[in-house]
């Protein structure tokens, strides 16, 4: 947990010079040559991100799935381990003005898609619950401790086994995550993409300022 934390802290300060570079070749006007590299790069540092997650899973899922590495507030938006594609193609929808017609539509195909997506995964952990609590409820009182003993291990085997794929859900939901961000630059242009990054990057740090403020509020 500490090493991903580590990991994340300086992938989190990389994406913050990113985008600082971003901002400035936006306000500077810059072309869509320059402006394409920063976004290339921006994508490759999501993709570094995602890797990252991936080893973090198979040490320790549950630090992923809990938000411990986030700040308050956005663990209260977390959704297996990260942000909600569907929600964030809605926050950057308004940013993005003036669209085609034929974006606007691939916009609201990929929002549907993800959304679709994600209720899936999230019926699919709901499943996962239940059949936890349904094997961990399932045990029975034996007629000599060596048969509690014996249906215990076996309780606990099968529980193992399907905590065991927590791991598969938070690959496929940053699978999606991923494959959301690449879709939505497909669908826009280089200079609405740049917009679009520094989007979710101020939604973000919004965020984490909130946490800040609440946590050194005053209290009676």
């Amino acid at each position: 947990a500490l090493a991903f934390d580590a990991e994340y802290s300086r992938w989190l300060e990389e994406k913050n010079k990113q985008m600082n570079e971003l901002r400035s070749a936006l306000n500077a006007h810059a072309g869509d040559t320059e402006l394409r590299i920063i976004v290339e790069g921006v994508m490759s540092h999501y993709e570094e991100l995602f890797r990252i997650k991936s080893s973090a899973a198979k040490n320790d899922v549950f630090h992923l799935l809990s938000g411990m590495w986030k700040t308050p507030a956005e663990r209260c938006f977390l959704w297996l381990g990260g942000f909600r594609s569907s929600e964030l193609l809605k926050l950057i929808a308004n940013q993005l003005e003036p669209m085609t017609e034929r974006q606007v539509m691939g916009l609201n195909s990929l929002q549907q898609t993800s959304q679709q997506a994600e209720d899936a995964l999230s019926q699919g952990m709901e499943s996962l619950q239940q059949s936890l609590a349904d094997t961990l409820s399932s045990g029975t009182l034996g007629s000599s401790s060596s048969d509690n003993v014996a249906s215990y291990m076996g309780q606990m085997a099968m529980a193992m086994g399907q905590l065991g794929t927590l791991e598969g859900f938070i690959r496929q939901a940053d699978n999606l995550r991923l494959q959301t961000l690449q879709q939505m630059i497909r669908v826009l242009t280089t200079r609405q993409s740049a917009r679009a990054f520094l989007a979710i990057h101020d939604y973000s740090s919004r965020l984490r300022a909130l946490s800040s403020l609440w946590l050194a509020r005053p209290r009676e």
